[in-house]
């Protein structure tokens, strides 16, 4: 069932509603690309399979009880168990442990390059599945966005060449999240958007509990050091809870090609972010990059550019 919940054009079409918007993509973007050195921090001092455990149980089990003081409907309709299951493992399984393994192998800055190739599958995936077909101006933006990435990473191609294993797998990972935004928007929830991250957090936290009991490991009290927290903090509450489901929000109110490249500033602010946490380098072409991928979301909040035509 194709979701209700698509920006009709005439809201698309209102000044309000861009800029609030514009708002919203902006916050996601500085926020979820500060989310990469704090990650890379983070998995040194926590064992993946724990980090992402405490991460996504955590953040799942705030926006379930923030949901329910909020007032919003939380319970699935049963016809959305499987699909809800399946996106869950997709979105937050597979996301989560690609990304927190690939981590361990590629910096921050360069892990968040290739993660945000996803607008590129997503939007694959729509023409596919959801049949949308891209606006001019979304055409643009994808155009512009690709340039920028290429510009960010060229140089680097030959590194992640030599860290192959860690580059697949946040390439992988860039895959099942937009898996998991094409399938959100298949779907109508009927379900409020906190309640819809916390089932999806708490649902894909399953597995990773079970793998958890297996291979993971309580932290090391002699390895965990205040910044250590303070970053796994970062991720639950910032990441996850604001910006996980400011993401799904931006995705049930745009047409799916839309809201993926609304992603495209922020592996910029992933690099930038890094370079001043990490000490990760920054130079002439992540400016160039800057100003490409900001032209490319810049293009999305255009009137005109929102309703994404159905094939």
């Amino acid at each position: 069932m194709r979701t209700s919940l698509a920006l009709a054009p005439a809201r698309a079409g209102s000044g309000t509603s861009r800029t609030k918007l514009a708002l919203l993509i902006v916050a996601v973007t500085v926020l979820w690309g500060a989310n990469w050195p704090a990650m890379k921090l983070a998995v040194s001092e926590f064992e993946p399979w724990t980090f992402r455990l405490v991460s996504v149980v955590g953040a799942g089990l705030t926006l379930l009880v923030l949901a329910r003081l909020a007032g919003e409907p939380i319970m699935l309709e049963r016809r959305l168990v499987l699909p809800h299951l399946g996106i869950s493992f997709f979105g937050v399984t597979l996301w989560h442990m690609l990304t927190a393994y690939g981590l361990l192998w590629v910096g921050g800055g360069r892990a968040a390059i290739v993660a945000f190739t996803m607008p590129i599958w997503a939007t694959l995936l729509s023409i596919v599945f959801l049949r949308e077909r891209p606006t001019a101006l979304l055409g643009l933006a994808l155009v512009l966005g690709t340039i920028g990435l290429l510009v960010l990473i060229g140089p680097d191609l030959a590194r992640l060449g030599q860290e192959p294993l860690g580059a697949l797998l946040i390439l992988g990972a860039a895959f099942v999240w937009a898996v998991q935004t094409v399938a959100t928007k298949a779907f109508d929830w009927r379900i409020g958007t906190m309640a819809l991250s916390g089932w999806q957090l708490l649902a894909g936290g399953v597995p990773i509990f079970v793998v958890w009991l297996w291979l993971g490991d309580w932290p090391d009290p002699e390895r965990v050091t205040v910044q250590g927290v303070l970053a796994l903090l970062y991720v639950v509450f910032v990441a996850l809870v604001f910006c996980f489901t400011t993401f799904l929000r931006i995705v049930r109110l745009l047409p799916a090609i839309a809201a993926s490249l609304s992603t495209l500033a922020i592996p910029v602010v992933g690099v930038a972010s890094s370079a001043w946490l990490l000490g990760e380098p920054v130079g002439l072409r992540e400016l160039v990059a800057l100003f490409l991928v900001l032209a490319a979301v810049g293009s999305i909040v255009l009137p005109g550019a929102l309703a994404s035509r159905r094939g």
